[in-house]
């Protein structure tokens, strides 16, 4: 591996196209690349949170910030196997195990937290409003995944949808499991706020 990274430019990109790990060569402005691109900008934004996590921990206490760094770090590496799958499709990076895992997680925060009553506007500390654009990016993911199974079938799996998909949900329980109720409260989204404009002309 380190041999096959030692130089980092080739040049060979400059027409617009990239390879994949079969060989062929494909246009960057592909839906397959769409996809690629939004799952590194939501790793890259998870590993913002973890150092936002690093920087900031949450009120919960040693043992459970070391937890989910833990997950995190677990979140990450299964992206980038992700990211692997849809360069190779011969090779299953994520499979229904690791959503039956993700699913068990969002429960064991979920069960921390007491019931949502309304809408939560996406606002926080800076690990929460984090840990909320990380969520909005893993939609955008999402939904380029699923235009690109529309697209081609066989360019990604059902269990890839199915894990991007839960992703999100996990994020929006992090978020709320983050949020420190004795510095700052979750922000409800609120009618009167706008009650103002109701008559304005």
């Amino acid at each position: 591996m380190g041999n096959r990274l030692s130089k980092i430019y080739t040049r060979t990109g400059d027409d617009g196209s990239t390879g994949m790990a079969d060989g062929q060569r494909i246009s960057k402005a592909d839906a397959i690349f769409a996809t690629m691109g939004d799952v590194d900008e939501l790793n890259s934004q998870l590993g913002m949170v973890r150092a936002q996590l690093s920087a900031a921990p949450t009120h919960h206490g040693d043992k459970a910030d070391a937890e989910l760094m833990q997950t995190l770090t677990i979140i990450q590496h299964l992206l980038f196997n992700l990211g692997g799958e849809l360069a190779m499709p011969e090779y299953q990076g994520v499979n229904d195990q690791h959503i039956l895992w993700l699913e068990a997680q969002i429960d064991h925060l979920n069960n921390t937290l007491p019931p949502l009553k309304d809408f939560i506007l996406p606002t926080g500390s800076a690990l929460v409003s984090q840990l909320h654009i990380a969520r909005s990016v893993c939609r955008r993911a999402e939904r380029q995944a699923v235009a690109l199974r529309i697209e081609r079938s066989d360019a990604i799996r059902q269990s890839a949808l199915g894990f991007i998909n839960r992703l999100s949900d996990w994020l929006f329980v992090a978020a709320r499991f983050c949020t420190d109720t004795q510095h700052s409260a979750e922000t409800l989204w609120n009618a009167a706020v706008l009650q103002g404009f109701d008559n304005a002309e």
